[in-house]
């Protein structure tokens, strides 16, 4: 991947293939960024813009907005401006506590169709998450986080949360990507490991534990960053 910048908005673009769609490359190319945090909370997107530095027409960037919109990641105003919801403590809370719920039925649902492959794709992505650490890249953090976790729950081949968690996942991006920044050092317990052990095991209630310790570590950090809660508006 690469980035491609305007005044002050830098987008992390993915290749256009021929399968794709204009459509569905700017949809899938502006709600990659929303789920690694490129695009700021606040931040106003115009159509006319957004067209200009992805060198395609309005309409396509018009119909990415409003999906984006219906999951969440987006906000319509009643002047139609179109921006990045400002993260509230309480929206904060209610989302986090929202992923553990979903994502530790998401993955307990998914452990009966966990196979060898499974659980080597999953050791090959903790392994790219190690490696984004190590090497400071904010965007691959998150990007390869994710993709750990979709690969899991989407084992399940009945499931249906998965578009619900990345629906949370889009909405705490933004966010979430000004606390990583700010992070100091990495989580002292590997969840991931955890999880790929109880994977591993078939045991039901060490994945459980795993997920949820893995986003409650995550909710942890981000609440230790200094002056974090410099970003909530209307806290209680």
């Amino acid at each position: 991947m690469k980035s491609t910048e305007s005044a002050d908005l830098e987008l992390l673009m993915i290749e256009k293939s021929d399968a794709l769609k204009t459509h569905q490359w700017v949809y899938q190319l502006l709600r990659n960024n929303l789920l690694c945090g490129r695009i700021k909370p606040g931040k106003p997107l115009t159509i006319r813009g957004l067209a200009e530095i992805l060198h395609v027409s309005p309409m396509p960037v018009r119909e990415a907005l409003h999906r984006l919109a219906c999951e969440g990641a987006v906000e319509v105003k009643n002047n139609r401006r179109v921006i990045v919801p400002i993260m509230t403590a309480e929206k904060f809370s209610e989302l986090c506590d929202l992923r553990i719920l979903l994502e530790t039925h998401a993955a307990e649902g998914a452990l009966p169709y966990i196979n060898e492959q499974d659980i080597e794709t999953l050791e090959q992505l903790d392994g790219q998450i190690d490696a984004a650490v190590e090497g400071g890249d904010i965007d691959q953090i998150s990007l390869c986080n994710q993709a750990f976790h979709r690969h899991l729950y989407s084992a399940n081949p009945f499931q249906i949360s998965v578009p619900l968690i990345e629906s949370l996942w889009l909405q705490l991006g933004p966010f979430s990507r000004i606390a990583i920044a700010k992070l100091e050092k990495a989580y002292l317990v590997d969840r991931h490991a955890e999880a790929l052990d109880a994977l591993k095991s078939r045991n039901l209630f060490g994945l459980r534990r795993a997920i949820e310790a893995d986003i409650r570590d995550g909710i942890a950090s981000i609440k230790t960053v200094d002056g974090i809660h410099d970003y909530f508006k209307g806290v209680a």
